[in-house]
C-alpha cells in the first residue's frame, strides 16, 4: 500500500510539474529526418562509406585570346570516367559565361528597381540599354572518331546526348569547340570574370574564370547537378587533371593554375633567374617582375603571340589572368610536408601596398589554414589584383583593393588583404574539400571565413575580426524577411548573404569551439572533417555528423536551431531568489509525512525586490523520515549536511529563453569581496522546458551582482535582461551596433 501511494504521489508531482510546461517543440530532437539517410555511399559517422564513389573528368585544353575583339576561343578534349553504379545516357556541362547573356538576372532590380535620380551605371545594370555580345557559342561536339554528337543547350547547361550508354567503369572521351565573348566588368553587378579596362594606357587585364566547358557533378544524393548557374552558387565541379595552354600576345604575363611547364619559352632569362632565386627565399617576396619593367612595358603594343602552358593535377578546374601591365612577386613558404611558391600578379596602380601586403597575406594563409586542415598540397599559390571583388579558384584569386593616387587608409589596406586571405582559403573549402556551392553557400563560405577569421586574429592581432557578437544585429533582424542558413544560394536576399552565409556560420563555429565543444575536441574534429573529405563531395549531413562522431558530443540541438530556423539567442536572468537554510531542529509533529522531505517558508525576498538589499530569506530544511528512505536501510547523515549548509547561501536563477534558441547558459558570478567566477551549464538544462528552467546553486560567499554571457560568447541579442541587479545601462551589444550603423 506504501509502495501504490508513494508511486502516486510522485504521479501527482510529476502531473503538476507538467503543466506548467510549454507545448514541447522538439528543439532536442534528433535531426535525423532533416538529412539524406545514411548509405554504403556515406556513413552514419560521417564518414565517406565502402562503397564511396565519384566521378572524375581530365581536359586538355587549347584557347587564345584575341585582345583587339575580347574574343577567347578554345578547343578542348574531355575524358568522362563513369566510377558510378549507373549507366549514363547523356552528360551535363556546365556553360557559365550563357548568365551574362540578355535575359539572364541581371541582378539589377535586386538593388531597388527604377528610382529617380539613378545613374547611367545602374540603368545599365537594370535593363541593359546597351547591348553588348556575351556568353558561349559552340561550334561542336565530337566524339573521338571526329562524329558529330547531337546537342542541346538549356541556357547555362549543355546536354550531351551519347551515342551510346557510358556503363558502370567505362570512360568516354570526346571534344568541344567554343568561342567566349568576354564582358567588360565594369557593366556588370557580380561579374566575376571579364577584363578590366585601362584607360589611362589603353590597356587590359584579363581574368578568366568559368571560361570553359566543364562537366557538371553526377552524385549519389542527386544525380546530376541541375541547378542554372545564376552567379551567386558558384562551384560544383568534378576533380581531374588538366593540361592547358594558353596564346596570347607576346607581351603578356600569364598567371594560371598549376605548374607553368615551357618557362624557356616564355620568360627572359633574367625573370628565370629571379624566379629561381626566389623558390630559395622564404623572408620576403623578391620581384619576377619590377614596377619599372612593367611599366616599361605597358606602354606599347605587339602584334606577336605567345602560348603559356600549365598543367594541374587533381584540381577540379582552371582559371588565369593574363596582362601586359602585371608587376610580379614571388616567395616560398615552407610547410611541413612541402614547400609552395606564394605569388602576386598586379598592375602599377596597385603599388605600393600590393608589394607590401599580398604576397605576405598568400603565407599567412597558407601556414594557419594547413595547421588547421591539412597542408597546402599544390605547387602555387597566387593572388591576382582586379577591382571590386574577391574570387577564388585552384591555386589562384582575383581580389580587388588597390591605392587612390597611391595612398590607401588603414581600412582599405585591412579589408584588401582580409580578401587575399579569404580568396586563397578557399582553395580547401570548396576548391579540395569539394561541398556543392549552388545548393550549400555556408559549406564552403563559413567553413572558410571560419579560417579566415582565425587567420586575422593570430597574424593581424590589431585587427577587428568577427565574433558572436558582430552576429547580433543581422540575428535580431526582422524575422519575416530572415532565412535558414539551409537556403541555397541564390534564394537568398543579397544584402543578408555576408550574414548568413559567411558571419553566421563562422560564429557558430566559434560557439562550438570555445564554449560549448571546446578548443580541442573541436579543432580534432575540423581537421578530420577536412582530412575525410579533401577531394570528395561532402553533404551538410556529413559535416554535421562528422562533428559530432569526433567529439561525442549530441549537437542536433545546435544544427537544428542555428542553421534551418531564423530563431536567435536571447537569454533572460528572469528572477534570482536567496535564501539560507535555518540550523534548528524541527519537531516531527510539524513534518510531511509519507515522502515529503523539505519544507521552503517564503519565496525568497530578494524574488520581490531589484536588488540584494533586502537580503536573504531564511527556509526551514526538514529531517527527512522513513518513507522517504522506500526500501533503503541506510540513512544520510543529517547533521553533516546542516554543518555543510551553515553560513552558505542558496541562489535560485529563474532564466527564460525569449529569443528561441536553446544554448548553454555562462554565469558570471561577483562577490562581495570583489572576487568573480565563471559558471557554464550545458544546454541540455532546456530539454524538459524549452522556455524556462530554474536552477540553484550554492555559494559559499555572498553574490552581489549576476550576469550571463559575460564575454558575449553566444550572440545575445539583448543584453539589457541578461543580469540581476536589473540594470539600465546601454548594453555593449548597444554599443556595438551603434558603432556600426
Amino acid at each position: 500500500m506504501k509502495k501504490l501511494f508513494t508511486l502516486f504521489l510522485l504521479a501527482f508531482l510529476f502531473q503538476s510539474f507538467a503543466q506548467d510546461l510549454p507545448p514541447y517543440s522538439g528543439k532536442f530532437n534528433a535531426i535525423d529526418r532533416l538529412l539524406e539517410p545514411p548509405s554504403p555511399y556515406r556513413t552514419a559517422s560521417g564518414a565517406p562509406g565502402a562503397a564511396y564513389w565519384q566521378q572524375r573528368a581530365d581536359y586538355v585544353i587549347e584557347a587564345e585570346i584575341d585582345e583587339e575583339n575580347n574574343i577567347l576561343s578554345g578547343q578542348e578534349t574531355i575524358t568522362y570516367y563513369n566510377n558510378s553504379p549507373d549507366e549514363l545516357k547523356i552528360l551535363w556541362v556546365q556553360l557559365e559565361q550563357n548568365v551574362n547573356r540578355k535575359g539572364n538576372e541581371d541582378f539589377g532590380d535586386v538593388t531597388g528597381g527604377v528610382q529617380d535620380n539613378m545613374n547611367s551605371l545602374s540603368m545599365q545594370r537594370l535593363v541593359r540599354p546597351i547591348d553588348f555580345p556575351a556568353g558561349t557559342d559552340i561550334e561542336y561536339v565530337k566524339d573521338a572518331n571526329g562524329k558529330d554528337i547531337p546537342f542541346i543547350i538549356n541556357n547555362t547547361q549543355m546536354r550531351v546526348e551519347l551515342p551510346q550508354p557510358l556503363k558502370p567503369g567505362q570512360n568516354i572521351t570526346f571534344s568541344v569547340k567554343w568561342k567566349n565573348y568576354i564582358t567588360d566588368r565594369a557593366k556588370f553587378l557580380l561579374s566575376r570574370e571579364g577584363y578590366e579596362y585601362f584607360p589611362k594606357d589603353d590597356n587590359k587585364v584579363f581574368l578568366l574564370g568559368h571560361w570553359f566547358p566543364r562537366m557538371a557533378v553526377y552524385n549519389d544524393t542527386e544525380g546530376w547537378q541541375n541547378k542554372q548557374f545564376m552567379r551567386l552558387g558558384e562551384f560544383a565541379l568534378e576533380f581531374g587533371d588538366y593540361e592547358v595552354s594558353l596564346t596570347v600576345p607576346a607581351d603578356h604575363i600569364v598567371a594560371g593554375t598549376g605548374n607553368l611547364t615551357n618557362p624557356n619559352d616564355v620568360l627572359t632569362k633574367t625573370q628565370m633567374e629571379r624566379l629561381e632565386n626566389a623558390r630559395n627565399t622564404f623572408d620576403k617576396p623578391l620581384m619576377i617582375i619590377t614596377p619599372e619593367e612593367a611599366k616599361t612595358n605597358e606602354q606599347s603594343k605587339t602584334k606577336k603571340k605567345k602560348t603559356w602552358r600549365f598543367k594541374a593535377e587533381n584540381v577540379r578546374d582552371v582559371a588565369f589572368a593574363s596582362s601586359r601591365k602585371f608587376i610580379w612577386d614571388a616567395q616560398a613558404v615552407k610547410l611541413p610536408t612541402n614547400t609552395v611558391m606564394a605569388m602576386s600578379f598586379y598592375p602599377n596602380e596597385g603599388m605600393p601596398v600590393w608589394s607590401e601586403e599580398s604576397t605576405r597575406g598568400v603565407m599567412h594563409a597558407l601556414e594557419v589554414y594547413s595547421e588547421a586542415t591539412f597542408d597546402y598540397p599544390y605547387p602555387v599559390a597566387i593572388s591576382v589584383n582586379t577591382s571590386n571583388i574577391g574570387m577564388e579558384f585552384p591555386t589562384i584569386s582575383f581580389n580587388g583593393g588597390r591605392p587612390v593616387n597611391g595612398t590607401i587608409t588603414e581600412q582599405a589596406r585591412r579589408g584588401m588583404t582580409s580578401t587575399i586571405i579569404h580568396e586563397v582559403g578557399h582553395n580547401w573549402f570548396p576548391m579540395i574539400v569539394s561541398s556543392d556551392e549552388r545548393k550549400w553557400m555556408w559549406m564552403d563560405e563559413g567553413l572558410n571565413t571560419f579560417l579566415h577569421q582565425r587567420t586575422i586574429k593570430e597574424r593581424y592581432p590589431q585587427w577587428t575580426y568577427t565574433t558572436p557578437e558582430s552576429i547580433v544585429p543581422f540575428m535580431s533582424g526582422d524575422k519575416s524577411i530572415l532565412r535558414p542558413t539551409m537556403t541555397n544560394s541564390d534564394n537568398d536576399l543579397l544584402s543578408q548573404m555576408g550574414n548568413n552565409y559567411y558571419r553566421k556560420p563562422t560564429v557558430g563555429f566559434q560557439m562550438l569551439r570555445n564554449s560549448i565543444v571546446g578548443k580541442e575536441l573541436f579543432d580534432k574534429a575540423f581537421k578530420e572533417y577536412a582530412n575525410r573529405w579533401k577531394y570528395k563531395h561532402p553533404n551538410p549531413s556529413d559535416f554535421f555528423r562528422t562533428i559530432e562522431d569526433q567529439t561525442a558530443v549530441d549537437l542536433d540541438w545546435f544544427w537544428k536551431g542555428w542553421f534551418f530556423t531564423t530563431d536567435n539567442v536571447d537569454i533572460e536572468l528572469a528572477d534570482v531568489k536567496w535564501f539560507q537554510v535555518k540550523q534548528e531542529d524541527v519537531a516531527i509533529e510539524n513534518q510531511v509525512k509519507n515522502g515529503v522531505s523539505a519544507k521552503i517558508s517564503g519565496s525568497g525576498k530578494s524574488g520581490d525586490s531589484k536588488d540584494f538589499s533586502d537580503g536573504p530569506e531564511e527556509i526551514t530544511m526538514l529531517s527527512a523520515n522513513d518513507d522517504a528512505y522506500g526500501q533503503f536501510l541506510s540513512r544520510i547523515d543529517e547533521d553533516e549536511i546542516r554543518a555543510k549548509l551553515a553560513g552558505k547561501n542558496l541562489y535560485e536563477l529563474t532564466l527564460k529563453n525569449r529569443g528561441g534558441l536553446v544554448m548553454p547558459v555562462i554565469i558570471e558570478w561577483t562577490y562581495a569581496d570583489g572576487t568573480t567566477e565563471i559558471e557554464r551549464l550545458p544546454a541540455e538544462i532546456w530539454r524538459l522546458n524549452e522556455a524556462e528552467v530554474k536552477k540553484t546553486f550554492l555559494k559559499d560567499k555572498e553574490v552581489v551582482n549576476i550576469r550571463l554571457d559575460p564575454n558575449l560568447e553566444l550572440a545575445d541579442v539583448n543584453m539589457g535582461n541578461n543580469s540581476f541587479p536589473k540594470t539600465e545601462e546601454k548594453s555593449r551589444i548597444e554599443s556595438f551596433k551603434n558603432d556600426n550603423d
